[in-house]
């Protein structure tokens, strides 16, 4: 039990240390204005488990970096239902459009939790400029109830999504996208009938729900401003950071 507890305190000494809260738009009345052009993490609590065995099983917390699809890679297609609506999306929903952000998230998620007004704002604001967006959770039921479709609407509905909120159950479509935490952000560019290519794959902004940054959404909002006027993403990207779960006996 000395053992368990000293690399409880060792994780718990690392998470203070590591989690803090980013906004990259002004507020100017009720309008959001991008600061385009001025120059995940969170930890899991260690937790002990009573087996049959009496073995007890520790988790402790790994950093996890989404980094798992690179710049020019081809949005993949799916086919995913919106807990909403019942309408069932797909990615050529989306051809027309010049850019497209498809954003995995969930409810449960203290990032998601922590940047989700933003994101609305940031979207709206875009969306109204041209830009396709779909957020997608791919969060098992049987881990985190919580994440299911019910309550996926109820979210979506709640906070005004003014995008289709899908449920990836497979979990095909996050596997696809290489997506591994939440939030995490593809940035995807249309090039007349060629296939969406990946020009961003980073984070919305450098606030974490603990650092007291301002949520600014400035590194999202800079991406989507190139794109939707044409000019080049800068490929220097700082990618969505969360505590992933690890298991040991």
């Amino acid at each position: 039990m000395a053992a368990v507890a000293a690399a409880a305190a060792s994780v718990c000494s690392v998470h203070a240390s590591l989690l803090r809260p980013p906004r990259t738009f002004a507020t100017m009345g009720n309008q959001f204005i991008p600061k385009c052009l001025f120059s995940k993490m969170g930890l899991n609590p260690l937790r002990l488990r009573s087996t049959a065995s009496a073995r007890k099983l520790l988790v402790r917390a790994a950093r996890t970096e989404s980094k798992g699809a690179s710049l020019g890679f081809r949005a993949p297609d799916f086919q995913i239902s919106e807990p909403l609506t019942g309408k069932v999306w797909k990615l050529e929903d989306f051809e027309s459009y010049p850019a497209l952000l498809v954003m995995f998230i969930c409810n449960h998620c203290p990032f998601v939790k922590h940047l989700k007004k933003d994101i609305v704002k940031l979207t709206t604001f875009y969306m109204k400029k041209g830009l396709a967006v779909v957020a997608i959770s791919s969060n098992s039921v049987s881990t985190h109830p919580q994440d299911g479709p019910q309550f996926m609407a109820e979210e979506a509905k709640l906070f005004n999504y003014p995008f289709p909120y899908l449920y990836d159950e497979s979990q095909e479509v996050a596997k696809d996208f290489g997506a591994v935490c939440t939030p995490e952000f593809f940035l995807f560019k249309k090039d007349g009938r060629r296939p969406f290519e990946l020009v961003y794959h980073g984070q919305f902004d450098d606030s974490r729900p603990s650092n007291n940054v301002v949520v600014t959404g400035r590194d999202l909002s800079l991406a989507i401003d190139c794109v939707l006027s044409g000019q080049p993403v800068s490929t220097v990207q700082k990618p969505s950071i969360k505590w992933h779960p690890e298991t040991k006996l």
